[in-house]
């Protein structure tokens, strides 16, 4: 068994392009470590819906050039087998460890394929590429990003010409071209031949930024921003100014990209301790320099989280909060289209677009569903994923949701209101709808597995005293969805839903309670009730699924 993984090993060893990771597995070999290499070489990382993602380091279990040449010319196969001989693939690239490299072996790649690639001139957000896609008439796009990954983290997302992230069977047909290559041997990749774009893609997609704003709406609102070590900065900060808004106050520490991501655990908004440096940079703004807005993106800038300042605090708004505040938005300037959401999002947005007379689609969750609903006008997911222009990007943008949310408060500063005091008239109009989250981190995931069993073989008939009305297994399907490993309860009064996690080791639980209101002044109440109403939630499911 040993000699056998030596030998896999020494052959990945030889066809290894990156003189780091070569050096790495030799070290591993040449001390024996049967423990790692078994790590390395158990399979391979699985190429899906979310394209891949996963650890640095050698072998066929981590992100690595080996791994990505083949990913590419997986890639490359499909596509001609789809008629796109001759066609465009758009490239893009945040600023983690090894990006670069990945992004420059797949444009190689491609061009030895004898398609045509183009690569974006430097490090910026997900949505440049997603809306590079359309704009340039490519047949496909690729990003290189783990978006909020920890640092040893990089992935490889998947577009097609329509600017969507890949759906089923895409996916498959992809994966099963990738298994084909035989060896890196055989994959063509000349050191030249493809374009580096200049800054015309981005000029674009900045002119196009405008087009989510009112004409004459008022730009007052003042924020402090934070890139999160990541790539949105310049581009966020380019918009604002297009815009008239003030210019953002920068959380200096976190404002350029560094792949190290030095001041947080994990480079995400709604992880514990992300915002903490972006709450003292507010703080310390007073008078007319006080913010009225915090605002973070994620590091590949698709997300964007909001803040805002409740009594003598800072607040985060939950992904829900903002998808409906911008939902309201939207409405009250006379958007027309459909309104979608993921499954796991808040029910509030099917109030707002039912009360509006709009078409209101759940899809399953990511923006490859959402960016997919028919006559789409807005798209929102929980998790800061927001779409507001799908004509320009179809898919999630924290630029142009940073624009939006910014744009809104501004109108209400006019009116000597609050998104707060917005969220309020919501909750009195269509119920005060609460979400929150139950999310088990784990290292071993045969423990996500076993917590879906446990709910699928002894399936609890209660929760938090109210009882199960309905229970769906989404591996069926339904009417509406297709298959995805889930469960979804409905309650009396509430929703929850349990999933593992398609782009980390995490099991997720998403719980809403909708509380009926009938006037401001019951507001205090109807959240005291439903705060204890989700923590005894949580305790019930926790208890249900063993975890």
């Amino acid at each position: 068994m040993h000699d056998e993984l030596i030998a896999q090993a020494q052959a990945w060893l030889t066809e290894d392009p990156d003189p780091e990771t070569r050096t790495e597995l030799a070290r591993l070999i040449d001390a024996g470590d049967h423990t790692e290499l078994a790590a390395r070489f158990s399979g391979t990382l699985q190429f899906g819906t979310a394209g891949l993602r996963g650890e640095l380091g050698a072998g066929p279990m981590r992100m690595n050039r080996s791994v990505v040449i083949r990913a590419a010319a997986g890639l490359a196969a499909y596509l001609k087998k789809q008629g796109h001989d001759n066609g465009l693939v758009v490239i893009g690239y945040d600023a983690r460890h090894k990006s670069h490299d990945f992004a420059q072996d797949t444009a190689a790649v491609m061009t030895g394929a004898g398609l045509r690639a183009a690569v974006l001139p430097r490090p910026l957000p997900t949505p440049v590429l997603a809306f590079a896609i359309r704009h340039l008439g490519a047949v496909a796009g690729v990003e290189v990003t783990a978006s909020h990954n920890p640092p040893r983290d990089n992935g490889y997302k998947v577009y097609l010409g329509d600017g969507s992230q890949i759906v089923p069977p895409a996916d498959v047909d992809i994966a099963a071209e990738i298994a084909a290559v035989p060896s890196l041997t055989t994959v063509r990749r000349p050191t030249e031949g493809w374009d580096t774009l200049d800054d015309s893609v981005l000029d674009a997609y900045l002119a196009r930024t405008d087009a989510v704003l009112s004409k004459d709406s008022p730009r007052t609102a003042r924020t402090v921003y934070t890139a999160m070590h990541g790539v949105g900065k310049d581009v966020l900060l380019a918009a604002f100014a297009r815009a008239g808004f003030p210019e953002p106050v920068l959380v200096a520490e976190q404002a350029d990209p560094d792949p190290e991501f030095p001041t947080v655990a994990f480079p995400n908004p709604e992880e514990p301790g992300a915002m903490d440096l972006a709450f003292a940079t507010a703080r310390a703004l007073s008078g007319e320099a006080a913010p009225d807005l915090v605002i973070a993106n994620d590091p590949d800038a698709d997300r964007c989280a909001v803040a805002v300042p409740d009594g003598t605090d800072w607040r985060m708004l939950r992904g829900d909060e903002v998808g409906a505040l911008l939902a309201a938005h939207l409405v009250r300037r006379g958007a027309t289209g459909t309104f979608a959401e993921s499954i796991v999002s808040s029910s509030l947005l099917g109030r707002i677009a039912g009360k509006a007379g709009l078409p209101h689609v759940e899809t399953l969750t990511g923006f490859k569903w959402i960016a997919r609903a028919e006559g789409l006008r807005y798209g929102y997911e929980e998790a800061l994923g927001y779409c507001v222009d799908p004509d320009g990007v179809r898919d999630k943008d924290g630029i142009t949701a940073a624009l939006l949310i910014t744009e809104l408060a501004s109108q209400l500063k006019e009116e000597g209101r609050t998104l707060l005091d917005l969220l309020d008239d919501l909750a009195v109009e269509h119920g005060l709808h609460a979400t929150d989250q139950l999310s088990v981190r784990v290292e071993d995931l045969s423990l996500i597995a076993a917590a879906m069993r446990r709910l699928r073989e002894q399936s609890p008939t209660e929760l938090a005293g109210l009882p199960i009305t309905r229970t769906d297994d989404l591996t069926r399907g339904t009417a509406e969805l297709p298959p995805t490993d889930g469960l979804r309860y409905t309650l009396d009064g509430a929703r929850v839903i349990v999933r593992p996690s398609g782009t980390e080791p995490k099991l997720k639980c998403y719980l809403e309670v909708v509380v009926p209101v009938g006037s401001h002044e019951e507001l205090p109440a109807a959240r005291a009730k439903a705060t204890a109403l989700l923590e005894s939630i949580k305790r019930d499911l926790s208890a249900a699924a063993g975890i």
